[in-house]
């Protein structure tokens, strides 16, 4: 019997089991457990579930890396607005990023500004939202698939793992092109799950060339078996057909943009791979680094996914059991793309957390198959010892390991994706508060406010959070000797023109700093320490007052555990919290609060 087929006798399984119960039919107790159906949601229930835990993300994630921010809120914003922040990355003269990307995400935020011209913040959470039903899309039709080629019960355990690990939470809304090859390398492996290997080229197509290149890696292994069976018209004329459709209006666009002929994945491949800077210029981390930042987002899920193989092989040299049917990929190659993945990410000097973003859905199965396994020598032993009564099935035995491993690993993601949120949400709440001012009329709307980072420029969440374009990003030279954004050139053209002050080695550019007599608003973080060149300008009384204060955790005063998992009652003791505060120069009054933003206020 195929896995599609016994996926779907399942529900024939059910109503035949209703029937005998309806006419008293006697069965033998061995008869009657090898019917017990498996309990496990259904396309339209899992996809509902899904999309309320992304949902969830993109409203109460924080923005966890820089680059979603100066990479690409900021000149999204200035397609949209006119302004924005640019990066060198983004000037004509290397062209690295494409603004195809961009455009495909804005485009609908695009409509949304201009049919109800909603405040920027909203536009902001708009595109989240979007991103979140993309990601939701894409795990229910991994989900699917996973119940062909693995079985039922491996696909509701994968299941329960993605919609409670922390490293979903964070992925699932970022406005990143690991995200979106996420996205489109998980449709692409569940196509190829599914045997639908037009689709898993094509969206292998999209997540390396609108998306990240180097997810190209993913696609390998579906490469491979295409070529193995001897399909190689099929998988030349798609990956042709493929690369037209998409490299075509990239090239195409992107060169309007720039003002020259780019193709920008190959410029990121060039400078990545083909420059002896690039990869390394920092974000260079140790070995460790994948291990700790593995465990922290799937907790016991991706240890799970380290050991699978071994697993299986426990499994093959102990377990007797029936051969997989002809129609399944041997494992060794339906777990081909995660185990590459981590050879070659591992390897790399350079490691950053969304490096690991393709294959979270896949660490999520590598969990899954590992508990699955260990349910199978645990029955095996078990039976040895001891037959379990009227248990002839694995599953029937060993429920009390399925329910623990989606509770404990569950309970840790929860555990994790709180404590992110409660230690780190503070920038988010500081700069809507920012943004009410601007709603509630309170700050003059015929001068241009200057709202100023220092240290904390890296935790910015970006220009749709003020309430108009009269804001302007300002940068306090601080301790940090790298070189920092600049704004685009407020121009129709201005992503073709040629900016002075870029390099591609990160060399700190001091054009960037501004004067904090001339500053308006300061975002800054107390965190009880200072140095000459980062002042704590929140207990500076007689030059600034605080506006809005929220909490922001220190993970040096910190205990590891208790700052890594939230455990209510309890963290708050082995925590220690600083002040995330929205600074205003004394100088600078607020007018009041208008009458019409009060009303809508009460309202």
């Amino acid at each position: 019997m195929a896995p599609g087929q016994r996926h779907r006798q399942l529900f024939y399984v059910k109503k035949d089991h209703k029937k005998s119960n309806n006419v008293k039919k006697k069965t033998k107790p061995q008869e009657r457990s090898s019917e017990m159906p498996l309990i496990y949601p259904g396309g339209d229930i899992a996809f509902k579930l899904l999309l309320t835990a992304r949902f969830c993300s993109a409203i109460w994630s924080y923005i966890s890396d820089c680059d979603e921010t100066f990479n690409y809120w900021e000149p999204s914003h200035y397609l949209l607005y006119g302004k924005g922040q640019q990066t060198w990355e983004y000037s004509p003269e290397y062209a690295l990023r494409s603004y195809t990307y961009l455009l495909i995400h804005m485009v609908p935020a695009m409509i949304y500004h201009y049919i109800l011209e909603p405040n920027p913040v909203l536009v902001f959470y708009f595109v989240r939202c979007l991103l979140s039903v993309g990601c939701a899309l894409s795990e229910v039709y991994f989900y699917q698939n996973v119940c062909k080629e693995f079985g039922v019960h491996v696909a509701r355990l994968t299941y329960a793992f993605l919609i409670t690990s922390s490293g979903m939470f964070i992925a699932s809304a970022a406005y990143l092109p690991s995200s979106f090859s996420m996205y489109l390398s998980t449709v692409a492996i569940a196509a190829w799950y599914g045997r639908k290997y037009e689709l898993a080229v094509f969206a292998t197509a999209i997540s390396t060339l609108l998306g990240w290149p180097f997810a190209a890696l993913l696609g390998v292994p579906i490469a491979l078996d295409m070529l193995a069976r001897k399909d190689w018209t099929r998988f030349i004329k798609w990956t042709v057909l493929s690369g037209i459709v998409v490299l075509a209006p990239m090239i195409w666009l992107d060169s309007m943009c720039y003002g020259k002929l780019v193709i920008a994945p190959l410029n990121l491949i060039a400078y990545n791979v083909f420059t002896s800077h690039g990869p390394d210029l920092y974000g260079t981390e140790p070995f460790s680094f994948y291990f700790i930042n593995g465990f922290l987002n799937f907790n016991f899920v991706f240890i799970g996914a380290l050991v699978a193989p071994l697993a299986l092989l426990s499994i093959w040299a102990v377990v007797p059991a029936r051969p997989r049917h002809r129609y399944c990929l041997p494992y060794w190659v339906s777990l081909a793309p995660l185990y590459l993945w981590i050879t070659v990410m591992f390897i790399q000097p350079h490691k950053e957390e969304r490096f690991l973003f393709p294959i979270y859905p896949m660490i999520c199965l590598g969990g899954a198959i590992t508990v699955d396994c260990i349910q199978k020598l645990y029955f095996f032993v078990r039976t040895k010892i001891k037959p379990f009564a009227n248990a002839s099935h694995y599953l029937q035995g060993t429920s009390h390991i399925t329910v623990g491993a989606m509770v404990l690993c569950g309970l840790l993601g929860l555990s994790r994706s709180f404590a992110l949120f409660k230690g780190y949400y503070g920038p988010m709440e500081i700069m809507t508060e920012a943004n009410k001012l601007g709603i509630e009329e309170q700050v003059p709307n015929d001068i241009r406010i200057n709202f100023c980072v220092g240290k904390e420029w890296h935790r910015f969440p970006g220009s749709f959070f003020f309430p108009s374009n009269r804001w302007q990003l300002q940068y306090l030279k601080s301790e940090f000797k790298g070189q920092l954004p600049q704004p685009f050139p407020p121009l129709p053209n201005g992503t073709s023109i040629i900016q002075p002050h870029f390099n591609d080695m990160n060399k700190e550019e001091p054009s960037r700093y501004f004067d904090i007599e001339k500053c308006h608003f300061i975002m800054d973080l107390d965190a009880g320490t200072e140095t000459i060149l980062e002042p704590n300008y929140s207990r500076q009384t007689d030059d600034f007052a605080i506006v809005k204060s929220s909490e922001f955790l220190i993970p040096s005063k910190s205990h590891p555990f208790f700052r890594a998992f939230y455990i209510p009652f309890l963290s708050r003791d082995y925590c220690k919290f600083g002040s995330y505060n929205l600074i205003r120069s004394a100088k600078f009054k607020l007018l009041p609060q208008s009458s019409k933003a009060k009303t809508a206020t009460a309202a």
